[in-house]
Order: structure tokens, then sequence, then C-alpha cells
């Protein structure tokens, strides 16, 4: 079991919790982690690209020039792909790029992205994180308290729309809850920043 030190919002240690090794303290899966980021990035893609083949574009009913004798290199029609306007090869078309991979993956994946951010001393835990009202102001206070790097990850337990609203507006500062933290916004962030619930959650979920 790992001890790790817990931080107020004012920076102060204010004692010690105890993680679970099993989810905080395992051997990083490399390869978990790459399949799994890879899985995430192309199931964002929309996949509504699209071009037209020669046989879409427009035009090419006649022979555009006369086969010899002009100097140029002989062409049947204007909708070929070597000639301005014509048509684009292997265009892409739309289509779905979303795949699934084993939910054990995404677990272990998951594991060894959380503790790769302990090993690495990336793991900050605050015993709460809550304001009266949205303010900007006291996040960035907060952050600097907690000497987070600029690009930080705040997991909470339940939904707070004064955090979340707080930290909106801050540039590579995200919210997640722990029900929809995902490995990609983990390893993309720097700091990684926990709450004391959102910490048991972690572990009553993936113990």
């Amino acid at each position: 079991m790992a001890n790790i030190k817990m931080l107020n919002m004012a920076g102060a240690e204010v004692g010690e919790i105890t993680l679970n090794d099993a989810i905080f303290g395992i051997e990083p899966n490399e390869y978990a982690v790459h399949a799994t980021v890879k899985n995430y990035l192309a199931n964002q893609r929309q996949g509504t690209q699209s071009a037209k083949t020669r046989s879409e574009v427009r035009g090419g009913g006649r022979k555009p020039f006369r086969q010899k004798g002009t100097g140029r290199h002989r062409q049947g029609s204007t909708t070929d792909p070597s000639q301005i306007g014509g048509g684009i090869v292997f265009a892409p078309k739309p289509r779905d790029y979303s795949y699934a991979i084993p939910k054990k993956v995404k677990r272990l994946a998951l594991k060894s992205a959380l503790s790769a951010k302990v090993a690495e001393n990336e793991l900050i835990v605050l015993d709460e994180l809550k304001f009266e009202a949205p303010k900007t102001k006291e996040m960035v206070k907060v952050l600097e308290n907690v000497k987070a790097e600029k690009k930080a990850l705040i997991v909470l337990a339940e939904k707070d729309e004064n955090v979340i609203r707080s930290a909106s507006n801050l540039q590579g500062v995200r919210t997640a809850l722990v029900s929809t933290m995902n490995v990609y916004e983990i390893v993309n962030h720097y700091s990684l920043i926990l709450t004391k619930a959102a910490a048991e959650k972690i572990e009553e979920v993936y113990a």
C-alpha cells in the first residue's frame, strides 16, 4: 500500500491517504495504455470527410483534344485524376472509424495510467475541493498552492458545477468524474488531481 500525502486547498499537508496497490501500484503496461489511447482517439473521429472520384466529377463527356499532333500527352477525359479539376485517386469517403477493445485491456490501461502518475509524483490528492460560487481566480489560486503543472486533470467523485465552471476557462485544465475519466485524459495531462472522495470511489469501482 502506497501512502500519499494529502493536501488542502491552501497547499498545506493535512494527513496521508493509503492507496490500493492493485490500482495505484502496479507495473504500468505500455501496450494496454497505447491500445486504449489509440482506440479512444479513433472513436472520437467523425469520419465525415469526402472527396469525388473520377466517376463523380462533372464533365468528361468527350475527348478534350485530338489524340495526336498537339504535343501534349494523350487524354480521353477531363475527369482523369491527372487533369486539373479531375477526380481524386482513392478519394476518402464517410466511414466509421470506431472499434472495440476488450474491457480487461481498458481496465488494465486505466490502472497503469494511475500507477504511472503515482510513480512519477504527478498525483495530487486533496482532502476536498469546494467553492461557494464559480470563481476562476480561486481555482487558479488552488492550482498554484498545490504546485500543479499547467496541464492538470481534476477528477471529482460527484458532479460539482462550481468546481467545473471555475476550471472551464483555464487553458490546459480539465475536470472529469470518476465515471467519465479515461486513460487518454490522464496520460495527456501532467498533473492528476483527485479529491479524497474520488480516490476512494476509484478504489471502490476498480478494486
